[in-house]
């Protein structure tokens, strides 16, 4: 009996510890499941893109492209836009002309700037901040534009990055001062760049809109937004279909100004100030972290494509840049020994950078909702 009684308390024992190791090795896997769960989504749930491309199309009227569709641009406005997200309420609220507009864009700061190509931005662009950031080479970034005078955006006039982290630049017939080359060479100039030297990060400008409007060419103006809509899908698709840049690209496109509205000024031919045919541009945007078929209602500007960028490519930007002023400073007399004044002028305008914070924020809305934590991580 006695050794009956031990024998099932030895059975029953054994039985407990096979449960244990049971619960212990379901335990394991369940942990282990989990652990590989929360792995993959992670990976799903990272940022995708690993380049972007901004194109901007310079100096359209929202009256002949968005606000008439898709009469000009069928590529953008039927074949795109479904594929990505379209801001309906997209402005340059500053400075409506073409230098000034682009560097908007590329440093996220609003700044009166020479118009002729012979000043540089106040602030490091986005090419500089991401080519520090990753330590690749000026070929990784380039700066492809029809007009000559963009070379500009290349650089900065703060000092702790002048000439520092430059991208590559092709702009105009043959660099500043060259003059402008039709956009169909811009295109081919730009899928020739991405086949050879593969850029993570592009700024293609495309210039007959504009240069055709202060020509007071309409028909060719129009021609010129027709040729952009086309060029513009002409691109994506190269991107779509290259294994290099296919599904992990990013396409940005926008204006630099619109023009002012007809009976404003002298008309569509001209822009640069604050009426609302100037303020008034357009931004779509496609690429795998965004929503698809998205219009987004919220009002951004010019200053809010550069922080995306810097979102989608993994790189912070200075939140303390610098703002040009202009001022008088006082000059003393120039007077000789016999106390004649030589000199009667006896002010000049100096310019000076007074820092300020910057005004540009991600554009959230364009974004997968579980992406979102990356946007917002670090920005106030």
């Amino acid at each position: 009996m006695a050794a009956m009684v031990l024998s099932g308390k030895y059975r029953n024992r054994t039985l407990l510890k096979r449960i244990i190791y049971c619960l212990l090795l379901l335990f394991i896997l369940l942990l282990f499941w989990g652990c590989a769960g929360g792995s993959s989504g992670s990976k799903k749930d990272a940022i995708q893109t690993k380049n972007v491309v901004i194109i901007v199309i310079d100096g359209p009227r929202y009256s002949e492209t968005w606000g008439n569709t898709p009469g000009l641009i069928p590529n953008m406005s039927g074949e795109m836009k479904p594929q990505g997200g379209f801001l309906n309420n997209f402005y340059n609220d500053a400075y409506t002309y073409t230098n000034s507009g682009h560097a908007a864009i590329t440093t996220g700061v609003n700044q009166p700037i020479d118009n002729y190509g012979d000043e540089l931005p106040s602030n490091p662009s986005v090419f500089q901040y991401w080519l520090k950031s990753t330590g690749k080479p000026s070929t990784a970034a380039w700066i492809i534009s029809s007009k000559d005078k963009l070379h500009i955006l290349a650089n900065t006039l703060d000092p702790e990055w002048q000439g520092k982290f430059m991208p590559s630049i092709n702009a105009g017939i043959n660099g500043p001062g060259t003059g402008y080359r039709a956009d169909s060479l811009t295109t081919a100039k730009a899928k020739e760049i991405m086949q050879k030297h593969r850029p993570n990060l592009v700024l293609i400008n495309f210039m007959e809109p504009d240069g055709f409007a202060h020509a007071g060419n309409w028909a060719y103006y129009l021609r010129g937004i027709s040729r952009n809509d086309r060029y513009v899908k002409e691109i994506w698709d190269f991107l779509q279909n290259d294994p290099f840049y296919k599904d992990n690209t990013t396409l940005i496109i926008t204006n630099d100004h619109g023009r002012h509205l007809d009976g404003v000024k002298e008309g569509w031919q001209e822009h640069g100030d604050n009426c609302a045919g100037c303020e008034k541009v357009s931004l779509l945007a496609l690429g795998p972290d965004f929503k698809k078929a998205n219009v987004v209602e919220p009002k951004y500007t010019l200053i809010d494509i550069a922080p995306t960028v810097a979102k989608l490519l993994g790189f912070e930007m200075d939140r303390n840049v610098y703002m040009p002023r202009i001022d008088t400073v006082v000059v003393p007399y120039n007077v000789d020994s016999a106390g004649i004044v030589l000199q009667k002028d006896s002010l000049k305008l100096q310019l000076f950078l007074d820092t300020a914070q910057m005004q540009g924020s991600p554009i959230r809305e364009l974004f997968l909702e579980n992406k979102l934590k990356f946007v917002d991580s670090n920005w106030n």
